[in-house]
């Protein structure tokens, strides 16, 4: 073989080897991202599978609120929730599913704030907007959340707020007023626990 077909030949087989390599790499690498819970898909920014809200907070003054808010539903342990069974007292609801990489995260922070709130009288709701009652059940267990949710994959409670939450805006939260009125929004994952129990306790304090 003369020395041009040799370096040919060895070019070649240079070639196979960088991409039997590079494959390998690649192969390696979505092994790892497969593995990758979805609560570290956000931490690292990823917004797959969902659109959530930038975290903004809106709170409405009361002269400014617009009327009370009606909703019901069945949640996960097939009992009857009823927004007038709230009538009276300030009331947290918050939109999510199983699969929405911040409403896992805030999970716990949404249990921490209801204790941390327990005092003022404060109840609290879920809408899941996607699972079934098994999952929600389960879901529950996983993140120690003790308060019930409405299963609204038909979007009955969803459109009693539809003015207040953007379509695909999960997780959202809105406070309403003993009148069942909004009186805040938390648009995206609660970043802190102090900033839900502040806007509640300050609710708690208002006469009108």
């Amino acid at each position: 073989m003369n020395l041009s077909g040799l370096r040919e030949r060895q070019q070649r087989r240079f070639a196979f080897a960088f991409s039997a390599a590079a494959i390998s790499l690649s192969l390696l690498t979505l092994s790892a991202c497969a593995s990758d819970p979805l609560a570290e898909q956000y931490r690292a920014g990823s917004g797959k599978n969902y659109i959530a809200g930038d975290g903004s907070i809106t709170e409405i003054a009361p002269e400014n609120r617009g009327e009370p808010v009606t909703f019901s539903g069945t949640d996960q342990a097939g009992d009857v929730v009823d927004s007038r069974d709230y009538l009276g007292e300030i009331t947290v609801v918050n939109f999510w599913y199983a699969g929405c990489a911040p409403c896992r995260i805030e999970a716990p922070l949404l249990e921490r704030a209801l204790e941390a709130t327990a005092s003022t009288g404060a109840q609290f709701v879920g809408v899941n907007v996607r699972d079934q009652a098994e999952t929600v059940v389960t879901f529950n267990t996983e993140f120690g959340v003790s308060y019930p949710s409405i299963i609204d994959t038909q979007g009955g409670a969803q459109l009693s707020f539809s003015t207040n939450v953007p379509p695909n805006a999960v997780p959202t939260t809105l406070i309403l007023d003993r009148q069942g009125r909004v009186a805040a929004r938390i648009l995206g994952a609660l970043a802190d626990v102090s900033i839900l129990t502040t806007i509640v306790t300050d609710i708690s304090h208002e006469t009108s």
